[in-house]
């Protein structure tokens, strides 16, 4: 005698296979929209798409020697962004190969020379109760108030300066707008003021202090969104002087832009010690570096008293290559305490492994001072095509390029004055 089936156990059977045949074959829809690849568009389909999705276009428009006009070179946010209504997005469009008197009018010259500032400690205090002229803590300028560092910061950028990257400017990269000049800021020593920490938000990120050199460089970030904004902090062993924040402090940095290069453990001079203890400061400070952030720090090293004061001096070579604790190292460049502007890295004149530094204070615009050393290049200073593939000169500077990096050459006539 054959058993009924019972209708319960059936029914529900087919609910399940019903249900999962639903969800496998008609999914259901994402109300999550995500940013499309604008590269192949031209503007009106741009503009047609963010009329769609409900976006506020911006659209920018730079030279560029090897892509047409019209064509996207950059549009930020990427694509596959979630966006949401009202959400900005800007495009970056070509305008192709630039007119020769383009060159002309902006004066660019990009084997001009290239301002390397030097700070150390940025102090809060107000400028009129130090001691010293112009927001200098110390007789000798080594350090500023936070009150000057803004105005320094502002002074640069009115004056057409745009930061990029010291690691950047040694490797040929130069990446600041038409008629805009770089300018590159370093931190010695691993200050507290430098990045000083005053605890963890509930979300467990870095509460920083508004006053230090990262909070004030943070902030100009906000007010000029157009602004690269960077810097390379040297450190020693002691990092920030913060231990319980240190590890966290060199992690923000590379991770929101900024560098992290080598001061050594103790800041020697160079001109005093052995061969082995140079390399045991050179390679321990690697070393920490390297356990921290391994592979994000700089292979530079800033010079300690701007010692070896010449590289004809035995120890100058355990700056760059050496070995310590069965390691070795190996530097790109290192910097000098100096005075004044150093070369275009096209220029015949340019050597990363000496690199000079103004210090950055003020007195009255003398003895090589942020005003001095500035208006001192102010007819021979770096002056952007706008293009990083290219390099552009004037015909009477062709001669002066040494180093190419792959780059296209460019010259023009100048306009006679």
């Amino acid at each position: 005698m054959k058993r009924k089936l019972k209708k319960g156990p059936v029914v529900v059977l087919a609910i399940c296979l019903i249900v999962l045949l639903v969800i496998v074959f008609f999914p259901k829809r994402s109300k999550e929209r995500f940013l499309a690849d604008l590269s192949s568009m031209d503007r009106t389909k741009i503009e047609e798409y963010c009329e769609k999705e409900q976006l506020s276009c911006e659209f920018q428009e730079e030279y560029h020697s090897s892509v047409a006009k019209g064509t996207v070179l950059l549009q930020e946010p990427s694509q596959d962004t979630k966006i949401s209504k009202g959400m900005k997005v800007i495009i970056t469009l070509s305008l192709g190969e630039v007119p020769k008197e383009v060159y002309q009018e902006n004066k660019v010259n990009e084997v001009g020379r290239v301002p390397i500032m030097m700070y150390h400690h940025i102090e809060n205090i107000p400028s009129s109760e130090t001691k010293y002229t112009g927001g200098n803590v110390d007789k000798d300028g080594y350090n500023r108030t936070a009150e000057a560092f803004r105005g320094d910061l502002e002074k640069y950028y009115q004056e057409g300066y745009r930061m990029i990257a010291l690691k950047d400017y040694v490797k040929g990269i130069i990446d600041v707008p038409l008629g805009k000049s770089p300018i590159i800021l370093t931190f010695d020593d691993g200050n507290e003021d430098n990045f000083k920490v005053l605890g963890k938000k509930e979300d467990g990120s870095l509460k920083i202090d508004p006053n230090c050199a990262i909070g004030i460089l943070e902030e100009f970030k906000q007010k000029y969104p157009d602004y690269q904004v960077t810097a390379t902090f040297f450190v020693m062993k002691g990092l920030f002087q913060q231990p319980e924040y240190n590890e966290d402090i060199l992690l923000w940095l590379v991770d929101h832009g900024y560098d992290v290069g080598n001061h050594t453990l103790n800041h020697p001079d160079f001109t005093k010690i052995s061969a082995e203890v140079a390399m045991q400061e050179v390679g321990g400070m690697d070393q920490i570096l390297n356990e921290i952030i391994p592979g994000k720090y700089v292979s530079i090293v800033a010079l300690p008293f701007g010692s070896p004061y010449k590289k004809t001096h035995a120890n100058f070579a355990n700056v760059l290559n050496g070995t310590y604790d069965g390691k070795s190292y190996q530097n790109i460049a290192a910097l000098r305490v100096g005075w004044e502007a150093d070369y275009s890295p096209f220029s015949d004149n340019f050597d990363p492994t000496f690199l000079k530094r103004i210090r950055a204070y003020d007195n009255n615009g003398v003895d090589f001072d942020i005003a001095y050393s500035l208006k001192q290049i102010q007819n021979t200073r770096y002056i952007s095509d706008g293009d990083r593939s290219t390099i552009v000169v004037p015909d009477s500077k062709k001669e002066k390029i040494k180093e190419t990096y792959g780059l296209n050459v460019i010259t023009y006539d100048e306009i006679s004055s």
